[in-house]
């Protein structure tokens, strides 16, 4: 061959590469969700949804602990498998998943116990507000205990994937990490000897609403005031994607306002806050010196002073993405922002339960689409101590109550260890053993008392009483006192039962005498002869001390049916 021959033979073959190269990057690398990324924990001894994306009608190998399962991924390029229920493993593995052109490889891969964690701020609140955070922080070097934390997000539609990141828990890394998810997590682990991990999404300051997906709102009945809501809403997002100029204009004024007035905000609010925390007597909430600017678009990110209130919003940008993820089940703290629509509530929370459960099952989440759904009762609030509220947080309290018919539903009862003075109660070790309890006897089938009293019926009795029974006694009923007080908070007495009322048909209330009679609790008060109704807890930020002798609170109740 001549020189002349070869230099033309290799300029065919560069031509040739170059044209197949131009084909590759047609095809589409096989991809996955970021969930499903290095230090992953699997859900163990159900079936495990794998799923991601590749070329319209491209074969897909997914590969994990000796199964390897094939698939074709449909016209839309999304593929989605099931691996068979995998045993216990703390031994770092691979997942491998491998299409035409290309693989993806999932390291250090472990199989154990697998929560989603959701809610508003206070299942938000990170480890490091606690009052014992340095003692928490100081053991907390877990490498198998695992932290994904979803960034925040809102959309107008289902989103398909979401941003976070796989964390071992360090006492760095777990400064930040939800403090009811990781104590609730810690003594999973503790008691299941076995990995364990926190998918946590939550936002504070949303209504529930935010989280129900389109398709839950419209579930028959459908939620018409809900609806309405974000038909309206809708209506205004078609008008902002018409006219992109009004986002634009607004992120220019909300950077102008955060260089020339946030920061003696914030200065002045976070001294507000501190005062206010530590009991201190406090003016004014501090107010900006020109109102921050509103994002005009209701399905986009909040100013960052505000939250969400778009009914699907946060349903769509940050539990979507994870649906079929397979877990054991969810743990749920919020109701503070519902906190005045208690009525509302009674329909708004079943529903999101079965919505979430819905979409798993309707996503290829299989047998576990049913979890359990484990949820935090709210605590004492906002310094109104009047037995008898007639508006706020006890009816709140009473729709979550009521929400224990639903199958699989747990409460974690925690009036006793609020704070009157702080929303963001510093005691989250109680809520987040609690929530284990629950765990632990629904989930993992253990002997153990998981809640306080609850109201079960009541009788009149001669001589103007009233006798009250419960479920969930334990090894009885007593008077207890608080885990954990706030700053300036009493502790309850331990020598009388108090968060008693009592009213006759006028409907006039008074504080009772409640005695423990056995397994039931007596009440009475001379200015009632003739009573007919009794009321516990019923308060904002209500003293009551009833409880197991486990140690467990009674959930505040009413035995009357009378009109908010």
């Amino acid at each position: 061959m001549t020189i002349t021959s070869f230099q033309n033979a290799r300029h065919l073959c560069v031509l040739l590469l170059t044209i197949f190269s131009g084909v590759q990057i047609l095809f589409a690398e096989v991809k996955l969700p970021q969930v499903f990324a290095d230090h992953i924990v699997l859900q163990r001894d159900i079936a495990v949804p794998v799923w991601g994306w590749a070329d319209a009608g491209e074969k897909v190998a997914i590969a994990f602990g000796g199964q390897t399962k094939t698939t074709t991924a449909d016209e839309n390029g999304k593929w989605l498998v099931e691996l068979e229920p995998l045993p216990v493993s703390a031994d770092p593995r691979e997942l491998v998943v491998t299409g035409k052109i290309s693989s993806v490889k999932v390291s250090d891969v472990l199989v154990g116990e697998v929560w989603l964690a959701s809610g508003q701020s206070n299942m938000g609140s990170p480890v490091s507000s606690l009052h014992e955070a340095d003692a928490v922080l100081a053991q907390a070097g877990d490498p198998q205990l695992r932290f994904y934390t979803i960034t925040k997000k809102t959309a107008a539609e289902p989103q398909t994937d979401a941003v976070g990141k796989w964390e071992e828990a360090t006492p760095l890394n777990a400064k930040g990490f939800s403090a009811v998810a990781y104590l609730f997590a810690r003594e999973i682990r503790r008691d299941q000897k076995c990995p364990v991990a926190v998918l946590h999404g939550s936002w504070g300051g949303t209504d529930i609403e935010t989280w129900i997906s389109l398709a839950g709102l419209k579930q028959n009945p459908p939620l018409t005031k809900t609806l309405d809501r974000w038909e309206k809403a809708m209506a205004d997002y078609e008008k902002i994607k018409a006219n992109p100029g009004l986002v634009a204009d607004y992120q220019k004024d909300l950077k102008q306002w955060q260089k020339e007035v946030a920061p003696a905000f914030d200065v002045a609010s976070k001294k507000y806050n501190a005062d206010k925390a530590a009991g201190k007597a406090v003016g004014p909430k501090p107010q900006p010196s020109r109102p921050e600017p509103t994002n005009p678009d209701p399905m986009g990110m909040p100013s960052p002073s505000r939250r969400p209130s778009t009914p699907t919003v946060n349903f769509n940008g940050m539990i979507a993405p994870l649906v079929p993820y397979a877990i054991r089940g969810v743990i749920w703290y919020q109701g503070e922002n519902n906190g005045g629509r208690g009525l509302e509530y009674r329909e708004l929370f079943p529903r999101m339960i079965e919505d979430w459960r819905n979409q798993w099952k309707k996503s290829g989440g299989g047998a576990h689409a049913d979890f359990p759904f484990l949820f935090v009762q709210l605590p004492c609030n906002g310094g109104d101590e009047t037995p008898v509220a007639e508006s706020g947080w006890p009816w709140l309290r009473e729709a979550q109550l009521m929400t224990l018919k639903e199958p699989r539903t747990g409460m974690a009862i925690t009036i006793d260890v609020g704070d009157p003075n702080n929303v963001h109660p510093a005691d989250k070790l109680d809520v987040g053993l609690r929530l284990a309890l629950l765990a632990k006897k629904m989930v993992y089938s253990e002997n153990v008392v998981a809640s306080g009293p609850l109201f079960q019926n009541f009788k009149t009795e001669a001589g103007g009483k009233i006798r009250l029974h419960f479920t969930e006694i334990g090894g009885g009923l007593t008077s207890g006192q608080q885990p954990w007080c706030a700053p300036g908070v009493q502790a309850f007495p331990k020598d009388k039962l108090i968060g008693f009322v009592v009213a006759g048909d006028d409907k006039k209330w008074v504080e009772a005498d409640a005695s423990i009679d056995g397994d039931s609790v007596v009440v009475s008060s001379a200015q009632v002869p003739q009573p007919v109704a009794v009321r516990y807890g019923w308060a904002n930020s209500p003293r009551c001390n009833l409880y197991n002798k486990e140690g467990l609170p009674t959930s505040p109740f009413r035995t009357d049916d009378w009109a908010k």
